[in-house]
């Protein structure tokens, strides 16, 4: 038990010192965190779901939503993400869902993910993955108070 409590510390330590870096909050963020305006890094948000895969998407199914662009694997995964975006966009702009959790925005990791009660989230590394599934309701709940007003910091 000691052991658990010692691991558990340092996955904080770890989480917070990565967290502190600069560049990790930045002023007037974007609703969707986007690499080269590209949601997602690029990745089908509707794969996600459907598939239970992160798969990239290509040039030509993609869509501009909300500002930045959203890449698709294929004419079908478009046209349902057309249909109804909010259904399919990661939640916390797709920022890690972690760093919200602590007041913070850092990029997610399209390739370090969830879907809790329908709802995509992303994280941004392994550590924080893990410290996220400690208590995943309760992170939950900690970004939504944060999200969107962190945004504004």
């Amino acid at each position: 038990m000691g052991c658990n409590v010692a691991l558990r510390l340092a996955l904080m330590a770890v989480a917070v010192i990565f967290l502190s870096l600069p560049g990790v909050a930045r002023a007037n963020a974007s609703v969707f965190s986007a690499r080269a305006g590209v949601a997602i890094g690029g990745y089908d948000a509707v794969a996600f779901f459907e598939t239970g895969t992160a798969k990239p998407g290509r040039r030509g199914h993609a869509v501009m939503w909300k500002g930045v662009v959203w890449r698709f694997a294929s004419a079908r995964n478009q046209a349902q993400f057309e249909a109804n975006p909010r259904a399919y966009a990661p939640a916390f702009g797709g920022y890690c869902a972690y760093a919200m959790s602590q007041g913070r925005l850092h990029d997610g990791n399209p390739q370090i993910w969830a879907i809790v009660d329908g709802e995509l989230f992303l994280l941004n590394n392994r550590t924080v993955q893990h410290l996220w599934q400690e208590d995943t309701v309760q992170m939950i709940a900690d970004g939504r108070a944060h999200w969107p007003a962190v945004l504004r910091k």
